[in-house]
């Protein structure tokens, strides 16, 4: 799913490199500041060391969107800085202009979703050895009874 909503991203955005932005569309984008293929000026990420979110709309420059990710320059104080963003680094990209956005869960909040899922699962499994795949298993409704 999150490969198909970064190809949405995507296309979107070799859409605005090859017309501009459309009517009042702009874009709103969070990303990982640390990701390793990051490309923004050492200022910057030590201004955002976490994440930062950027915006497309009124002045930008050489967008230029791959596979991989997209590069693009746009002005932080009167000062033009290149970025190169890759889409695996996008944590949110919104368009408020229509109400639609896209929100990327981390790998970290995965990982700690399952563990902290983990110890319930072990709670809720048997402690008899369980059956084979495509064995079905009998119970016999004797073994409950009373005598």
């Amino acid at each position: 799913m999150h490969r198909a909503m970064r190809g949405l991203i995507q296309e979107v955005l070799s859409r605005v490199a090859a017309e501009g932005l459309p009517g009042k569309h702009h874009f709103f984008i969070t990303f990982d500041t640390m990701h390793p293929d990051v490309e923004i000026a050492d200022w910057l990420s030590d201004r955002y060391p976490g994440e930062m979110t950027i915006v497309i709309q009124h002045w930008f420059d050489g967008l230029s969107v791959t596979s991989e990710g997209f590069s693009i320059t746009l002005n932080f104080g009167d000062s033009p800085e290149p970025l190169y963003i890759p889409f695996d680094a996008i944590r949110t990209f919104v368009d408020p202009s229509v109400e639609f956005g896209l929100r990327f869960e981390t790998q970290d909040d995965e990982e700690e979703d399952e563990d902290e899922e983990a110890p319930m699962q072990e709670m809720a499994e048997p402690e008899e050895e369980p059956a084979k795949k495509g064995a079905a298993q009998v119970v016999s409704l004797d073994s409950f009874r009373k005598s």
